[in-house]
């Protein structure tokens, strides 16, 4: 069964643009080594510049096979170079009935 994903980076200082590249690489490396459906993922970002990505999972095994996967791992740690894995629960938008966001594109 499918799981969807929700994702929060807050960029460390400098180095926005560089998330921003490494987001746009992301679910086209998880496509290709078919952990992910073909469904559009969502980029968003809050106002403290925080990026959220929404992303689905083709399954469970395919999460637990992505924490194996060489060139997943790589990516993953190039994000944590370039930022911060924040829980959703920290941004500032989730406090509110209904979380809005700015749409990256």
């Amino acid at each position: 069964m499918e799981r969807v994903a929700i994702v929060a980076y807050k960029p460390n200082p400098g180095k926005e643009q560089a998330l921003r590249a490494l987001i746009k690489k992301h679910t086209p490396c998880l496509r290709q080594a078919g952990l992910i459906t073909n469904k559009e993922s969502f980029v968003l970002e809050t106002k403290d510049g925080t990026i959220v990505e929404v992303f689905e999972w083709k399954s469970e095994q395919a999460m637990k096979t992505a924490h194996k996967h060489p060139q997943v791992q790589q990516m993953w740690r190039d994000y944590a170079e370039v930022s911060t894995y924040t829980p959703l629960n920290r941004l500032p938008e989730t406090g509110k009935l209904f979380a809005d966001f700015a749409p990256v594109g």
